[in-house]
């Protein structure tokens, strides 16, 4: 049944729910992240879980891309965690010139956590770490975003 009432957003919904029955793929929302982080709690699981999450990201076309941000995530038990995850939805936002969701307000860090190991990398980060991402207390490099 088409349950597209002609707006703009109903068609984007409607191709949308028409490709994943297609296709049988959903691309991955923060909150499916969340989850995802909170089921596998070593660090380097979860970084890989990060960048997946970015590559599907960047490969949805740019009218879905806002509504994988929108959804607040659970906790996934790790303050730190929590905070990434608002600053990469207030960030990834931001390059729509969107403001972020309203979730992210509450996410700050009280101290600043640097996720690189590396002397030198957590003095990239220092001076390259995203404004969302200073602003919720993480500091990683924007290089350490666009690698991945």
């Amino acid at each position: 049944m088409d349950t597209n009432t002609g707006g703009e957003g109903d068609s984007i919904d409607f191709e949308r729910e028409r490709r994943e029955n297609v296709m049988g793929y959903r691309p991955m929302t923060l909150s499916d992240l969340a989850a995802r982080l909170t089921a596998d709690t070593g660090d380097k699981i979860r970084w890989k879980l990060v960048w997946e999450f970015l590559e599907e990201y960047r490969w949805e076309p740019p009218e879905h891309q806002p509504q994988l941000l929108q959804a607040e995530p659970e906790p996934v038990g790790d303050e730190r965690w929590d905070a990434l995850l608002a600053a990469l939805a207030e960030h990834l936002a931001a390059k729509h010139d969107l403001a972020p969701p309203a979730w992210t307000a509450s996410r700050v860090l009280r101290r600043p956590w640097f996720p690189a190991e590396l002397a030198s990398q957590r003095t990239d980060a220092l001076v390259w770490a995203p404004a969302a991402f200073r602003k919720h207390g993480v500091y990683l490099s924007s290089k350490d975003l666009e690698a991945a």
